[in-house]
């Protein structure tokens, strides 16, 4: 098998040829159709998550084909197509756990962090955590983005609140580009918030539905009722909070972000909060999932060989990526 590997932070992805591994009891094997690119992966590449194994395969978001089972697994054969997202393991008995939150698992193993992901062509992963992919859509690369710019996305709209139907999403990548488009399908009014002057994406996120598209430095129309921070930009939460109004909530959707600057309490009074979203449940992957099915996305995506990892990565450091950057081996 072929693998694009992190040996050290801070250094490039090399390409690395393995010997194609066995699954253990209740794993599966995949070979891997797609698999996306995560702004989460650059923060493993760039140091900014500690590292707890090296060397380590990125990639959470895969699309694969499973082609062989370990002992015990239930629930999927050969030949099927299925999906493994970042969450590959919680223990199930830790008070989390067993309030229905695995997403908060005390002793959690994250795919592409803790066990090899899908930067690869070929994967294992625990059976348990894979995502049946019984959907009519038949191009993997356009199924992976779901898989956590799609899940962590839903799971940050459910956070704003069902009441929530002025919503100002910052940061306009993957997972913006998604739930603009499911914010839309649910009767919500979208405004979206790019870097200052960059009127290409602002064009973009109208293209989905936005009504409205500015540079973080602008005030929408009217005030929100809640906004959502995909950019790792800590100066966006108070940002944001300028432009909800009183009851507003701020979702930070970014499993790391910079240190957010001092700011004035007035930005926060009149029951404004501030809360972050943490992983994902499968419970979670299963909603948004079936929500997919009856409102289908436009899933915009920009594909690169397996070996132009790095490339890749680049690219969505830079913020050249409309969309999601996507690994085809």
């Amino acid at each position: 098998m072929r693998a694009m590997v992190l040996n050290a932070a801070l250094l490039p992805l090399q390409l690395e040829r393995r010997n194609i591994p066995q699954p253990g009891p209740g794993e599966l094997r995949l070979r891997v159709l797609a698999c996306a690119v995560c702004r989460t992966d650059l923060h493993v590449v760039d140091g900014e998550l500690p590292l707890p194994v090296l060397p380590i395969v990125p990639g959470h978001e895969i699309v694969g084909i499973v082609e062989a089972m370990g002992a015990g697994v239930q629930g999927h054969r050969i030949g099927d197509r299925v999906g493994v997202p970042w969450l590959g393991h919680s223990c199930g008995c830790c008070a989390f756990c067993a309030d229905g939150r695995e997403n908060l698992c005390d002793t959690p193993r994250f795919t592409g962090y803790h066990r090899d992901g899908g930067f690869a062509s070929h994967v294992i992963a625990e059976a348990a955590f894979c995502l049946p992919l019984a959907m009519p859509e038949t191009d993997a690369a356009r199924i992976a983005p779901l898989l956590c710019a799609g899940l962590i996305g839903w799971r940050s709209l459910k956070a704003a609140g069902d009441g929530a139907q002025r919503l100002g999403i910052f940061g306009f990548g993957a997972a913006a580009h998604l739930v603009t488009q499911a914010a839309v399908a649910q009767g919500r009014e979208v405004c979206a918030f790019t870097r200052a002057g960059d009127t290409a994406t602002q064009a973009f996120a109208r293209s989905l539905g936005a009504a409205w598209a500015g540079g973080s430095n602008e005030r929408p129309p009217e005030l929100l009722d809640a906004a959502i921070i995909f950019a790792p930009a800590g100066e966006l939460v108070p940002a944001a909070l300028r432009v909800v109004h009183k009851g507003g909530r701020v979702v930070c959707g970014g499993i790391h972000m910079s240190d957010i600057p001092a700011f004035p309490y007035r930005l926060l009074w009149e029951e404004r909060s501030v809360v972050s979203v943490a992983n994902l449940t499968r419970a979670d992957a299963r909603e948004f999932l079936d929500f997919v099915q009856t409102h289908p996305l436009q899933v915009h995506v920009r594909t690169y060989p397996l070996a132009q990892a790095n490339e890749a990565l680049a690219d969505l450091r830079a913020g050249r990526i409309e969309g999601a950057a996507v690994l085809v081996p």
